[in-house]
């Protein structure tokens, strides 16, 4: 596949979120927006953030925020200090005020999630046993105090239960006692002109293309890290530096978590908004980002293919990558690549040298003159593969996740050893309903790697030929309520007949999300 192919679709968010779209990103400031409409609701919660408040908000490097934000403490409630526009009957717990002024007040945030999930032949028929039905539940809630313009504190608890029929793969991210999902404190100041910040204890991490890395939410609980990371925001450029271990949630006691010192991510990323433009009458913006992560990390998620079977060890890997995206009139666009390197310690001893690269990228055409303004457009991606014979990895690997929505809801297929390439498209037929599709066709990139799944190697020796299958996805949103969401996402696991003789079996997906916010 060409370096140059694009490859787009919009993207599947968050199911929390995934009722709501928003317009294209304005060139005025929040505050100004607010002024403009003083006794109406904001289009979205995102902070004060200039030529980085695009679409949802992840230009600023939070993850998406629009009603509700993926992380928390990233929506921005201060324009509730009016209470002429609490309209809603939660508005009450967004601003309550510490001190009469309003320069002190606390954010008050909840949810409950009831997740169901079926599968037949889950994991392409080699987890047992098949016809799966799955049900998470998840409580969290969280507090964000606002002591002035200089000093944020935020704690969040979360709670998950499962159950289920002939259920599966349940450890510490479905099943959790009570514990601190995050709790850090922010530090805020002006230098050199620039909005500056140091986050300090444990917090989400959301600063990356979704083809990289996410928060891990499909199960119950997300995926949280412990550290420190700084950032700076100019008027066109912010920059964003981290270093955090994760936090495992094994241990099953109340507030039992810690941090795992062999699970570490660290690094830095870059933005800068290039000068709106105009194409065909319509106000467009174009971010160029550059970015370097670390990782290290070991266990089942480091596993790998090798000459003598699935290999096991510890891996460090250097990834530096670059992303074009935005908006160009009617069109979104997004073009991404990134190279890793660095080395593989298998549990035996010795060590395997690692050279890996993914191209990304998406485009996506948006109909607005006709009934229900559909987008529709193609997504292709090339995580690259190596020879199982030889000593060099070449087999990119994501071990962090990125975010199931951007390319296979099941997961039985991981961002490894794969070619991807098919259409999406995003239909909104009333301001509550909208539907996303998504049929992406597979490969894997290299013949002699096996093949990956989220975490996970298949054992499926002497496949036929490259060709993989496809996963056809359907997700439909409908928003009940400003607080409430119900999802419906299908998928159809369709392997190829090589796959078939090695002993992968087809099969059918459907996940059932109902989600209550404040």
């Amino acid at each position: 596949m060409p370096a140059s192919l694009f490859a787009c679709s919009v993207s599947f968010l968050d199911p929390a979120s995934a009722a709501d779209t928003r317009s294209s990103a304005s060139d005025e400031s929040e505050d100004k927006r607010v002024e403009s409409s003083l006794f109406s609701r904001p289009d979205n919660s995102q902070g004060r953030w200039g030529a980085f408040n695009n679409t949802d908000g992840s230009a600023a490097g939070w993850g998406p925020v629009e009603q509700y934000g993926q992380a928390r403490w990233a929506e921005d409630w201060s324009w509730l200090k009016d209470r002429k526009r609490q309209e809603d009957v939660f508005d009450r717990l967004k601003f309550v005020r510490l001190t009469p002024d309003g320069t002190h007040y606390v954010t008050f945030s909840g949810e409950e999630r009831l997740r169901g999930f079926y599968d037949s032949h889950p994991q392409l028929g080699v987890q047992r046993p098949g016809r799966a039905f799955r049900l998470l539940l998840r409580s969290v809630y969280g507090a964000d105090v606002h002591l002035g313009t200089h000093v944020r504190l935020y704690a969040e608890i979360a709670n998950g239960a499962a159950g289920g029929s002939n259920y599966y793969g349940y450890d510490g991210y479905q099943r959790s006692r009570l514990d601190l999902q995050q709790a850090f404190i922010e530090i805020r100041t002006q230098v050199k002109g620039a909005r500056t910040g140091l986050m300090i204890g444990r917090q989400f991490f959301i600063d990356s293309p979704p083809y990289v890395l996410s928060v891990r939410d499909l199960p119950n609980i997300a995926q949280s890290w412990n550290g420190m990371r700084g950032y700076a925001v100019w008027d066109r450029l912010r920059l964003d530096a981290f270093g955090l271990l994760r936090t495992d949630p094994a241990p099953t006691g109340v507030f039992a978590n810690e941090a795992d010192w062999h699970t570490r991510l660290w690094g830095a990323y870059a933005s800068y908004a290039l000068p709106n433009f105009v194409v065909k009458g319509r106000k467009s913006r174009l971010y160029l980002d550059g970015f370097y992560y670390g990782y290290l990390y070991r266990g089942s998620i480091s596993a790998t293919s090798s000459a003598y079977g699935i290999q096991y060890g510890a891996t460090h890997r250097d990834t530096l990558g670059t992303r074009l995206w935005g908006t160009l009139g009617a069109c979104d666009v997004s073009m991404g690549g990134l190279y890793q390197r660095g080395v593989f310690r298998p549990e035996g001893g010795g060590q395997r040298p690692i050279r890996a690269y993914a191209l990304n990228g998406t485009l996506s055409y948006s109909l607005d003159h006709l009934f229900g303004k559909p987008a529709i457009g193609v997504q292709a991606d090339l995580f690259s593969g190596g020879d199982r014979s030889r000593r060099t990895i070449g087999t990119y690997a994501a071990p962090y996740y990125n975010a199931p929505f951007y390319n296979d809801i099941t997961t039985y297929l991981g961002p490894q050893n794969k070619i991807g390439l098919g259409p999406v498209a995003r239909w909104k037929p009333h301001k509550r309903l909208i539907f996303r599709l998504h049929v992406p066709v597979f490969w894997r990139a290299a013949k002699r790697d096996d093949l990956y799944g989220v975490t996970k190697v298949y054992d499926f020796r002497n496949i036929l030929g490259r060709f993989t299958g496809t996963v056809p996805q359907l997700e439909l949103g409908v928003s009940l309520t400003r607080h409430l969401t119900w999802t419906h996402d299908v998928a159809a696991v369709i392997g190829s007949n090589g796959l078939h003789q090695a002993g992968a079996k087809d099969g059918q997906f459907y996940m059932q999300t109902l989600d209550f916010r404040f």
